[in-house]
């Protein structure tokens, strides 16, 4: 192996480590500034608030912040950041965490300043830096969407049960509340403090069901609405829709694992020219950079890029399927 070939990759190393800790100090810093309760004191967030003397309108103030509407929404990337946060259970205002990630964005630049021209690097460096933490924040989100669709049949059976003996139903949302952990126990708590103090409970419950914009949330909400204008057996409603939701729950896990093959080839398929590419460029770097002046490098290399990103887009609509 050359000299060179070893430099180059301690430097891919140095660069590696770098963005690495950079983005475990924006994190660490994100955790310490917005998470600072003990999980052994209560059972979800909401819990732990009240425990430590927070108010109801403090609760609904931290956990039900309303929407961002000023120059963050017209941004193309980052418009939504705000909505997603809520609906990934962060309490961090956005403008901290785009200015934690800018920080982090400035010395990742200024390691990278070293092998790239000043624009190029910090370019970059800020291009990651605002896109990592849309795809944490997005997959932070999607955990917690799929944890409260799961905990969502328990909390329906327990408001049924509830119903069934007598209780009023913002009785047996609270019970819900008290009861159930994060993320439902937290979501139901904020409808019960919503109604303590003083707002409509089918406001509250459509409210909710527009906070984290889930599918039999909005058929809960839906229930709730008639039967408050026209009357029913709600109990018998809640009942069925936890038996419809299981069974949904049910029929996902056995579609993703009949399917599971699919997705690993469309994963292992998308990465294979991004891995030749790179391997290629550490083994040999001539082998592209002796073309990179040729004018017809930079139209092929476009149509590959094109090409490659339509694959994957074309994979992952084949082996995803909505119930």
């Amino acid at each position: 192996m050359t000299p060179g070939l070893q430099d180059q990759e301690v430097i891919y190393l140095v660069y590696v480590g770098v963005a690495l800790g950079v983005f475990l100090l924006v994190t660490g810093l994100g955790q310490l500034l917005t998470r600072g309760e003990n999980a052994a004191e209560a059972r979800n967030r909401r819990m732990k608030m009240i425990g430590r003397g927070a108010s109801t309108e403090e609760v609904l103030a931290l956990l039900k912040a309303p929407e961002d509407s000023g120059l963050l929404r017209r941004i193309p990337v980052l418009g939504n950041l705000a909505r997603e946060m809520r609906r990934a259970g962060m309490t961090m205002s956005p403008a901290h965490l785009l200015l934690f990630c800018l920080l982090g964005g400035v010395a990742l630049g200024l390691f990278a300043v070293r092998v790239l021209p000043p624009i190029q690097a910090f370019a970059v460096a800020i291009g990651v830096s605002l896109l990592l933490p849309v795809a944490v924040v997005g997959a932070k989100r999607r955990k917690r969407v799929e944890a409260l669709v799961a905990q969502l049949p328990d909390a329906l059976d327990l408001m049924s049960r509830g119903l069934k003996v007598g209780h009023p139903l913002n009785t047996s949302i609270g019970a819900v509340a008290k009861e159930m952990p994060d993320p439902v126990g937290t979501e139901f708590g904020l409808i019960f403090d919503q109604v303590s103090y003083g707002d409509d409970l089918v406001a509250a419950v459509q409210e909710f069901a527009q906070r984290v914009d889930i599918e039999d949330v909005h058929y809960l909400a839906a229930s709730i609405a008639i039967q408050h204008g026209t009357g029913g057996d709600l109990a018998r409603v809640i009942e069925v829709m936890a038996k419809v939701i299981r069974g949904r729950i049910a029929m996902r896990r056995r579609i993703r694992a009949i399917s599971s093959e699919g997705r690993l080839s469309a994963w292992f398929l998308s990465a294979i020219p991004v891995a030749i590419y790179t391997f290629t460029s550490i083994s040999s770097p001539t082998y592209f950079g002796g073309v990179i002046a040729d004018p017809l490098y930079v139209p092929m290399m476009s149509v590959i890029v094109v090409l490659v990103v339509t694959n994957a887009l074309v994979l992952r609509k084949l082996v995803n399927f909505r119930i």
